[in-house]
């Protein structure tokens, strides 16, 4: 198993137990214990767990998400490829407004050489496309929230208010049929809705492994969407209720 893989089945088992034990892992995972202590040491770092001997307790809490560096590890590939599709749905000399979250930064990346306006809703994709020389960079008012390093709070929600774009690129935690796109972040949840309702066109980016899940707060139902790019693990049935709900889904 690939070091990302194990550190994302690692992370799924502290979400579910209180404790981890490194003897476990390395069984179950097919690698030595201290390399299941490198990896325990890493998430202790980013906050996911505290070590302990032999092991170490989980400090994320039910329903919340992974940090973002632990994130920005899972389906890298995936990621890339939704990015360099929204890249090419986007027309030179749109404004965009682009959402925080690791999906969302690789599409920054992919619109470096691009000419545009772009409104980062994070500090990732900002500082990706500050050197960029054909964007127009545009910067929100609002607080950082930690550890996310997105922008929050109402004066982002007012300069967001304050302008128009082309397009809106909105990530999200969770996507199904049920509950449309939700997010765990109650002051993220308004910024993406103030980012919703201030686009002409709303793209949502998200990996496969989104569907199904449902986070604490709703952002916006399935229909408020115009194109989703995903890639080709998207369940079918959820692929058809989209389609049904007048989404153009992109699977790459």
């Amino acid at each position: 198993m690939e070091g990302a893989d194990r550190v994302r089945e690692i992370v799924n088992a502290l979400r579910v137990n209180d404790t981890v034990s490194v003897a476990e892992l390395a069984l179950r995972h097919r690698v030595s214990e201290m390399t299941i202590r490198r990896d325990l040491d890493e998430l202790a770092r980013q906050g996911v767990a505290r070590r302990v001997r032999g092991g170490a307790i989980s400090l994320l809490l039910r329903g919340e998400e992974p940090p973002f560096q632990v994130r920005e590890r899972e389906a890298v590939e995936a990621k890339r490829r939704i990015a360099a599709e929204v890249a090419a749905l986007i027309a030179d000399g749109e404004a965009v407004l682009l959402d925080g979250g690791t999906t969302a930064l690789e599409v920054a990346r992919a619109l470096r050489e691009r000419r545009l306006t772009v409104l980062p809703l994070a500090v990732q994709p900002l500082t990706e496309l500050a050197g960029a020389p054909r964007v127009r960079l545009v910067v929100p008012g609002g607080e950082v929230r930690p550890g996310e390093l997105d922008f929050t709070g109402p004066l982002t929600e007012r300069s967001i208010a304050a302008l128009r774009f082309d397009t809106a690129v909105i990530g999200c935690c969770g996507l199904s049929t049920e509950h449309g796109l939700t997010a765990h972040d109650l002051p993220g949840v308004a910024v993406k809705q103030a980012a919703i309702a201030a686009a002409r066109r709303v793209i949502a980016a998200a990996d496969s492994g989104k569907f199904g899940r449902t986070a604490f707060g709703t952002v916006c139902p399935l229909e408020r969407l115009d194109v989703l790019v995903t890639d080709d693990g998207i369940p079918g049935s959820q692929r058809d209720a989209l389609t049904a709900a007048g989404v153009a889904v992109r699977v790459v």
